[in-house]
């Protein structure tokens, strides 16, 4: 992942939506879009097969398919997803995503103030 967020969070921008120059054919490639305190927004190009085991977050998640197709698994539920949906996954849901061809996903992810 690139150790830089592309936005400022102290500061209004905008950013493309794609990750230039940094495509694996076998693999996962993600980028930071913002990195602020309790929001995280993230690229995430998947190569056609490429897939993240089930895991948890604390952080409820929105994620949009920007292109391609992939099989999200929801609490051992799969689902296929293509351009265009919006997944919404509560804090600590598991989940997994296989790649069914090349693809693009944004992942947002949401956490409470720290008290």
């Amino acid at each position: 992942m690139s150790a830089a967020a592309l936005l400022a969070s102290d500061q209004a921008g905008a950013c493309p939506l794609q990750i230039t120059g940094q495509t694996v054919p076998h693999g996962i490639v993600s980028q930071a879009l913002l990195s602020a305190p309790g929001l995280r927004a993230t690229l995430f190009n998947f190569a056609a097969g490429q897939e993240l085991s089930e895991h948890t977050s604390t952080a409820r998640v929105l994620v949009q398919v920007m292109s391609g197709r992939c099989e999200f698994s929801i609490e051992g539920q799969p689902r296929v997803l293509t351009p265009g949906e919006l997944l919404h996954l509560p804090p600590s849901t598991p989940h997994a995503v296989r790649a069914l061809e090349d693809m693009t996903l944004l992942v947002i992810q949401g956490m409470p103030p720290k008290e």
